[in-house]
Formats: C-alpha cells, sequence, structure tokens
C-alpha cells in the first residue's frame, strides 16, 4: 500500500517513514502543500497523511482544493492544533479521520488500517446509474441487464466517473486511473477511452458530457420528447 506524508518536521517526518516503513507501507514524504497538490494529481494514493502547520499553503487549504478537484483519497490529519473547531474544520472540508501530536505510533497505525479498510469497502461495494450497473470488485458491468465488454482502461475510466457523479472529474485523474497499466498517459489517451465509452453507451440513456478544460462528466440523457407533467 502506497501513502503519502506531508509533514514540514523533518525529525517527524523521518520517523513516520521509518515506522511506516517497519509496516510494509510505501511511503512518499514531502514537507509542503504544493508539491502534494501537484503530486496527488497524478499519482494514486490508498491514504494521505496530511499535517495542518505546513509552510506556505496550509495543509487545510491542500485538503480542501483535493477535495474540489473531485479526489477520494482518504486523508488523515496530522496536526499539533487540538482545538474543537479546528477538528470540526479539518473533517468539514474532507479530512476523513484527526490525530492531535504527541500521539503513539500504535493509534496511528490502527487509524490508517482503518481508513483504508473503510475505503476500500466502500470501492468494492455496487455502483449503479440509470441503466448502468457497476460491481467494483468482480470489475463487471451490466447494462440494461446485459453484460457491457469493457477493457481495463475503459473500466477504469467508467468506474471513476460514476464515482464523481454528479461532479465533473478532471481528466488528470482519469488518467491517473490508468497509471495501474501504463507508467505515463497523455490527455489524448483519455480522450480516445471516452470516445470508446461514448460508443457503448449509446441508446442506454446515459452520455459522458466534455466540459472544456476541466473533464468530463457522466449525467442521465433527458428526454426531450416526454409530455410535460
Amino acid at each position: 500500500m502506497r501513502l503519502l506524508l506531508v509533514e514540514d518536521d523533518d525529525v517527524l517526518s523521518a520517523g513516520l517513514l521509518e515506522a511506516l516503513g517497519r509496516e510494509g507501507f510505501r511511503v512518499d514524504a514531502l514537507g509542503a502543500a504544493e508539491p502534494a497538490l501537484a503530486v496527488l494529481g497524478h499519482t494514486a494514493y490508498d491514504l494521505a497523511i496530511i499535517d495542518i502547520g505546513l509552510p506556505g499553503m496550509s495543509g487545510l487549504d491542500l485538503i480542501r482544493q483535493l477535495r474540489q478537484r473531485g479526489a477520494l483519497t482518504p486523508v488523515l490529519i496530522l496536526t499539533a492544533r487540538d482545538a474543537l473547531d479546528d477538528r470540526v474544520v479539518g473533517l468539514d472540508i474532507g479530512g476523513d479521520d484527526y490525530l492531535t501530536k504527541p500521539f503513539l505510533l500504535q493509534e496511528l497505525m490502527a487509524r490508517i488500517r482503518a481508513l483504508i479498510r473503510r475505503s476500500r469497502a466502500a470501492a468494492s461495494l455496487a455502483l449503479s446509474v440509470g441503466a448502468l450497473e457497476l460491481d467494483a470488485q468482480r470489475h463487471e458491468a451490466r447494462l440494461n441487464g446485459r453484460p457491457l465488454e469493457l477493457t481495463g482502461r475503459e473500466w477504469s475510466i467508467l468506474e471513476q466517473l460514476v464515482l464523481g457523479m454528479p461532479r465533473v472529474v478532471a481528466k488528470a485523474k482519469l488518467a491517473d486511473s490508468l497509471s495501474q497499466w501504463d507508467k505515463e498517459i497523455t490527455p489524448n489517451a483519455v480522450e480516445i477511452y471516452v470516445s470508446r465509452l461514448r460508443g457503448k453507451l449509446l441508446g442506454s440513456g446515459l452520455s459522458i458530457r466534455t466540459v472544456r478544460g476541466i473533464g468530463y462528466r457522466i449525467e442521465l440523457e433527458v428526454d426531450d420528447a416526454a409530455p410535460a407533467a
């Protein structure tokens, strides 16, 4: 499992890298929010551990921007701030859990494992929109009750679009969903797979809309011929 640690205290960061490594995690560590925002835009992580008190952009602003972009990466807030208002704000803007310093490593590990379990359980649930059904655990899709044949790349993009409804999913996030097959995915490649998906969804009542300069959104088509209520 791959984690991102965003912590500007070099001593604490080094200690956490060692401890998390002993637990079998692969960890990337950064000391500021700006590079973390860039990395999270193109790399898939099982969890991000983010300190609030970062130089420059704060950890709260980092989390806020991640959620505005539609990122679903679980976030554990790690901070010395223990006021109730700080905890409430952190959770309200998109943090999934909150741990104050100083803390015990056993508790940190337990919270990390719980957040990852929760995230994977949510991803394993059956997803549906209109006539489309996705079984994320089996990687199987059905359209109008019939099996829908998808390549691995098509599946990844379609899953991200359904999970993101009704929000627009950034093209960069869709490219990142393909990284398990390819090291580098170009925007043109994403456009090709989206075009193929559109063809497979024809007549289903679903469409994939392009939001220029941002990404794509899957939505139910409106039947203009339907009589007014």
